[in-house]
């Protein structure tokens, strides 16, 4: 499966929706969407996973670094999440206490800092 990316601004946030597969071999098309991103001045983001099938530790490393990417910046990454086998993956891994996750993207916009 491959990796769908489109992304779109909301108020102060830049919603990325990702779809498919986030693992070894589509991760760094991510990781260059993130970058460009923040590049481009984009600081504050939303990483929308709700149609993510799949998530490895290659996109779990993808994800950290865009929030340290934003964070060099005072800016947010956060992640909207709704689905138990991904959200399983994040508590395993301790990374719910780093990331804010919401169970929708209108939360996740709404949400201050």
């Amino acid at each position: 499966m491959d990796l769908s990316l489109s992304t779109h601004t909301v108020d102060d946030r830049t919603v990325v929706e990702v779809g498919g597969e986030i693992d070894v071999y589509t991760a760094p098309k991510l990781r260059e969407q993130l970058v460009e991103l923040v590049n481009d001045g984009n600081f504050h983001l939303v990483v929308d996973m709700e149609n993510v099938d799949f998530l490895d530790s290659t996109g779990l490393g993808v994800l950290v670094g865009g929030l340290k990417r934003v964070r060099a910046h005072e800016g947010s990454l956060r992640l909207v999440c709704n689905q138990e086998r991904i959200l399983k993956i994040f508590r395993i891994t301790g990374l719910t206490k780093v990331f804010p996750i919401h169970q929708s993207g209108d939360e996740a916009i709404a949400a201050t800092d």
